[in-house]
């Protein structure tokens, strides 16, 4: 099972930049990344799953951590691991 995952789309830089900080720390094979595309009906998909029009939406197991800037701040308060369960726990 996938620790965290990632709704993104592919020209989304903030999508870029948290994919970088999640390798840095070591979390990129436990990443799941959902492209969502430039449609209406993907952009009203993410609404309903998330409830924001924003990528990227980050999830660590079932908890919505946000986007980019909130994954930083967790980052930058040392709690980004303690969100991440062990690998055999996953």
């Amino acid at each position: 099972m996938t620790a965290i995952r990632m709704y993104y789309r592919e020209d989304c830089p903030y999508c870029e930049r948290a994919e970088r900080l999640l390798t840095r720390r070591g979390l990129a094979d436990r990443l799941e990344k959902i492209e969502i595309a430039d449609t209406p009906e993907s952009i009203a998909e993410l609404n309903r799953i998330t409830g924001s029009e924003e990528v990227p939406q980050i999830y660590f197991g079932e908890r919505h951590v946000g986007g980019f800037e909130e994954l930083v701040e967790l980052d930058m308060e040392g709690e980004l691991e303690d969100l991440v369960p062990p690998a055999g726990n996953a």
